[in-house]
């Protein structure tokens, strides 16, 4: 493709966090530009973000419904390549069915949807229509989680045995909706978030690194939810055991009432050979352990990784790289599928980006996790997707 693509965004507007960052990544190689959204459900509110992020006032929109109607009348050499949907979870579905019937490519933030009713129903939208459907779980884009992978897949661990996988944070102490901070507030309304917080928030990053590292898939499961903080309306911690099929046991903890820690995702990875761990807040480094060896610290950028790693980092060794650049490793590859799609040609086989299946995936994560804690943590046999 000889220019830029063109998106839309739905949310994001003054005040939202993941819509700036979804800006960052999507513009980081010069790839794409943002030329139209509906930026807020409060017209007034979309069309002041729109002035800000300098946008002809023409294409910034009151409604997604309007946004979809007027882009999809504009001509070819006009018309959007993809849109990006980053409002609050029960706002997803509605967004991408509207945007996918009317012909547009889709990028959504995580989970994908506000139930696993809709999920099901928006992958069935995504294989009728055949456009692009990207789901950012953003820490897959790491180039250090992908040499992970490769080692699993290459067998480097052997067998799997054990998968321990966490995710604490602290900023959900306190009852900090009760301030009137934005992101709180709409995270812990069951009306806007979905029937799980804490475990819907990033418990479902947790359990999609494990699944994409390891590629093993969940049997049964059994939870523990629990709300820490008194007049929250959903749970702020969660414990769960995993049964995978094959034999492999895991264990996964989330939580946002862990004072003091900031965005701790780890994971790690027992075969019968050999270990890996990898830590989020410092995601260059892929901890490599044998039982006859001292442990290693394999390092992003170097010449011993492997050609995924290597094809995933943007800046020489030494020269750290983290969330930004993972989201826009996700980004970068949504625009070789999207860029193929609105030529008319064939995918990429190589495609390397979270899709719907992770969607529904992630889902059904939720759904089993608080039907297992409402039985009083009892063993839930998890849902074929």
């Amino acid at each position: 493709m000889n220019r830029k693509l063109r998106f839309g965004m739905i949310g994001g507007g003054r005040g939202a966090f993941i819509g700036a960052v979804h800006r960052i990544a999507a513009q980081m190689d010069g790839k794409a530009q943002l030329v139209a959204g509906a930026f807020s459900s409060d017209p007034d509110r979309s069309r002041a973000s729109g002035a800000d992020l300098f946008l002809e006032p023409s294409r910034v929109y009151g409604t997604y419904a309007e946004m979809a109607r007027a882009e999809a009348k504009r001509p070819e050499d006009q018309r959007l390549d993809f849109v990006v949907i980053v409002t609050p979870n029960h706002q997803h579905f509605g967004p991408a069915k509207c945007f996918l019937e009317s012909g547009f490519n889709v990028i959504c933030d995580k989970p994908v949807t506000f139930n696993l009713t809709e999920a099901r129903a928006l992958e069935k939208i995504v294989r009728k229509t055949g456009k692009v459907f990207v789901l950012t779980h953003n820490y897959t884009g790491n180039a250090m989680v992908k040499q992970a992978r490769d080692l699993v897949r290459t067998g480097v661990l052997g067998e799997l045995r054990k998968v321990v996988v966490e995710y604490p944070q602290g900023w959900l102490s306190t009852h900090l909706e009760n301030s009137g901070q934005k992101q709180a507030s709409w995270r812990t309304d069951p009306k806007r978030s979905g029937a799980a917080g804490c475990m819907g928030d990033i418990g479902t990053h947790a359990e999609n690194l494990a699944r994409y590292v390891t590629g093993l898939a969940i049997d049964s499961l059994c939870a523990d939810l629990t709300t820490f903080v008194k007049g929250r309306r959903l749970d702020d911690d969660g414990n769960v055991l995993l049964r995978f099929k094959g034999g492999a046991k895991g264990v996964l903890h989330a939580s946002q009432i862990c004072v003091g820690d900031e965005n701790n995702l780890n994971l790690r990875v027992y075969g019968e050979k050999a270990a890996i761990e990898w830590h989020q807040e410092h995601p260059n480094e892929l901890v490599v352990k044998f039982p006859d060896q001292p442990r290693q610290i394999w390092r992003r950028g170097n010449g011993y990784n492997g050609a995924t790693a290597q094809r995933f980092t943007r800046i020489p060794a030494g020269h750290p790289e983290g969330y930004l650049e993972a989201f826009g490793n996700v980004y970068q590859e949504a625009f070789r599928a999207i860029a193929a799609e609105v030529a008319g040609e064939p995918l990429p086989k190589d495609l390397d980006f979270p899709t719907i299946a992770d969607g529904v995936e992630g889902m059904a994560f939720i759904a089993t996790v608080v039907k297992s804690s409402k039985l009083g943590a009892r063993w839930v046999k998890f849902p074929k997707v």
